[in-house]
C-alpha cells in the first residue's frame, strides 16, 4: 500500500469542499448529509403558498357575486381592497416560485444578501398595505346594505385579508431572521 501526502490528493482536478451552510448547501457526498432542503425553505414554501391562496379566495369573493347587485366597483374602499389582494396575490405568485428557484438553483439571478433584503422589505410592504385595505374596507362595510351579496362577499374577503395579512408577517418574520442570520451572525 502506497502512502499518498494530502497535499498531493489536493490537485486542481479535484476543488476543496464547500463549507456547509444553513441556507445554501443541501448535500455534502462525503459527509452522508440528506438531501432535503433546511426547514426554513420549506416553512417558506408553506407560508408563501398559504399566501397566494388566501390573497386568490380574498380577490375572487369580491369578484363573484351576481351581477343585479351593486358592483365592488362603485366602492372605492372596495376596489382599493381587490387591487392590493390581487398585488398580493401576484407577489406571493412571483416569491412562491422565487423560493422554489432558490431551492434549486441558489444565488444564480440576485445575491442571497440582497434577496434577503428585498424580501423582507416587501414582506413589510405588502403586510401594510393588506392591513391597510382591509381596516378601510371593514368602514365601508358597515355602511352597505346587510341584505347584498355584496356584502357577504365583503366580509368574507375582509377576513381572509386579515387572514392573509398574519401569514405574510410570518414571511416577513422569516425574512428577518434569515437576514439577521446572514448579516449578524
Amino acid at each position: 500500500m502506497a502512502f499518498v501526502s494530502p497535499v498531493s490528493s489536493r490537485s486542481p482536478l479535484h476543488p476543496p469542499l464547500p463549507t456547509p451552510s444553513p441556507f445554501t448547501t443541501y448535500s455534502v457526498a462525503s459527509t452522508g448529509w440528506s438531501a432535503r432542503p433546511p426547514p426554513i425553505h420549506v416553512y417558506n414554501i408553506v407560508l408563501r403558498s398559504l399566501a397566494l391562496l388566501l390573497s386568490f379566495v380574498s380577490a375572487l369573493s369580491l369578484s363573484i357575486p351576481s351581477s343585479k347587485s351593486p358592483s365592488f366597483h362603485d366602492y372605492q374602499t372596495l376596489t382599493y381592497c381587490f387591487i392590493v389582494n390581487t398585488s398580493a396575490f401576484v407577489y406571493s405568485a412571483y416569491q412562491l416560485f422565487k423560493s422554489i428557484w432558490d431551492i434549486a438553483y441558489p444565488g444564480i439571478c440576485i445575491s442571497e444578501k440582497t434577496s434577503d433584503y428585498i424580501n423582507f422589505v416587501f414582506d413589510q410592504i405588502a403586510g401594510y398595505l393588506l392591513i391597510s385595505s382591509s381596516s378601510v374596507a371593514v368602514l365601508t362595510i358597515q355602511d352597505m346594505d346587510h341584505s347584498k351579496p355584496l356584502w357577504k362577499a365583503a366580509i368574507v374577503s375582509v377576513t381572509i385579508s386579515f387572514v392573509a395579512f398574519f401569514v405574510i408577517q410570518f414571511c416577513a418574520l422569516l425574512s428577518g431572521y434569515k437576514l439577521c442570520k446572514r448579516i449578524v451572525w
